[in-house]
C-alpha cells in the first residue's frame, strides 16, 4: 500500500522532508530522481529542502508516483484520522 501525505498550504516543507526521507530509503541519488523523471537536481534539492519558489501539482505527484507515494487533500484544520495517526506512530 502507498504511504501518502496530506496536504494544506503549510506543508509543502514536510512534504519535501518526506520526499527526501523515502527517497534516501529507496537509496536513489537525487541525480538520479531527476533524470528519470525529466527535471534538474537542483529542482529536486529545492523541493526536498521547503526552497522551491513554485511546483506544479504535476510535477509534485510525477515524483510521489515515483517513489511510491500518494498526496490527499482534506478540509483545513480537520483532526487527523485514526490511520494517519499510526501511521504517523510508526515514524
Amino acid at each position: 500500500m502507498a504511504k501518502c501525505f496530506i496536504y494544506n498550504t503549510n506543508m509543502l516543507f514536510e512534504i519535501g522532508e518526506q520526499i527526501k526521507k523515502e527517497r534516501k530509503r529507496q537509496n536513489i541519488s537525487q541525480e538520479k530522481l531527476a533524470h528519470d523523471l525529466g527535471m534538474s537536481r537542483a529542482t529536486i534539492s529545492q523541493i526536498e529542502s521547503g526552497t522551491v519558489q513554485e511546483i506544479g501539482v504535476r510535477k509534485l505527484v510525477k515524483i510521489l508516483d515515483y517513489l511510491g507515494l500518494e498526496l490527499r487533500v482534506r478540509v483545513a484544520g480537520s483532526p487527523p484520522t485514526l490511520d494517519e495517526l499510526r501511521e504517523e506512530s510508526k515514524q
